[in-house]
């Protein structure tokens, strides 16, 4: 299988190749592309240098079955076409074609149906908060419908780039240092802070990342949902987490769920932990 990375040399660009590698993905060939200042960086996958191409409007992706993009909306919307021109399937990480009618928006868990039938060539990527919500919510609808969710996520500098966890480490330095923290990705100092604040507010007084979970969560479930969010920006580098409040139309079977769920812990737990105790 001849597989395309867009957007390399990025955090989640990186995080690609490391798990393509732990999954033992079948590749025959593996292309990375950036941006003109990224072309010409060399990344060792499986034991071999690959280098890095600028990204182009031309046959690069003659021959590519599997092309997955991390470089922006932007970057998206221009190099769709060329992308996926001789039938490769563009899996993309950005917010560019998540509600486009023609585009499926999918989390394998959930709708992994959905991926077939995708006219463009394309296949969309939640927004990650909404990732691991739809997961949970996907059990409870199971056994009853959901009416209504209360959620609030907490989420690391790694979700704006790796851009943005530089600044915060470089905000950790300088304040130890005594000095005034630089500011330029964030909203205000995120070192030693929460932001309840993820990307900018709409006319509704919601923020854009907030109502990226209302619209997601109804299209992936293809549900009529009631989403309320609050996204929150914590001063960790990684792994985001979300609490949310479930209203269920019929709550002796949803709390079946609940029942399942300590139980499942309780074995991870004593797997993890109990044996030889």
């Amino acid at each position: 299988m001849k597989v395309a990375i867009v957007g390399a040399s990025g955090a989640v660009g990186q995080e690609f190749l490391k798990v393509l590698d732990e999954r033992n993905f079948p590749i025959d060939e593996l292309l990375l592309f950036g941006s003109s200042r990224s072309a010409g960086r060399e990344y060792t996958f499986r034991g071999k240098q690959i280098t890095v191409k600028e990204l182009k409007h031309n046959d690069d992706f003659k021959g590519v079955d599997i092309a997955f993009t991390s470089a922006g909306a932007g970057i998206s919307k221009e190099f769709a076409e060329t992308i996926t021109r001789y039938g490769a399937i563009m899996i993309d990480n950005s917010s560019a074609f998540r509600m486009d009618e023609d585009v499926p928006l999918v989390v394998p868990d959930v709708n992994g149906y959905d991926a077939f039938v995708r006219p463009r060539g394309i296949i969309a990527n939640p927004n990650c908060t909404t990732i691991q919500m739809v997961v949970a919510l996907n059990a409870i609808e199971s056994l009853s419908h959901i009416k209504r969710v209360h959620v609030a996520t907490y989420q690391a500098a790694s979700g704006a780039g790796a851009s943005a966890m530089a600044e915060l480490r470089k905000q950790y330095e300088q304040i130890v240092a005594g000095e005034t923290p630089t500011v330029e990705k964030f909203f205000f100092q995120l070192a030693y802070n929460l932001i309840p604040q993820v990307d900018v507010f709409t006319d509704n007084l919601y923020t854009k990342e907030e109502m990226k979970m209302f619209h997601e969560t109804r299209k992936i479930m293809h549900s009529d949902i009631a989403v309320s969010a609050t996204c929150v920006r914590v001063s960790a580098f990684c792994v985001s987490g979300s609490s949310a409040l479930v209203q269920a139309e019929h709550i002796k079977r949803a709390n079946n769920v609940l029942n399942i769920g300590i139980i499942l812990f309780i074995i991870f737990d004593w797997f993890k932990y109990g044996k030889g105790v």
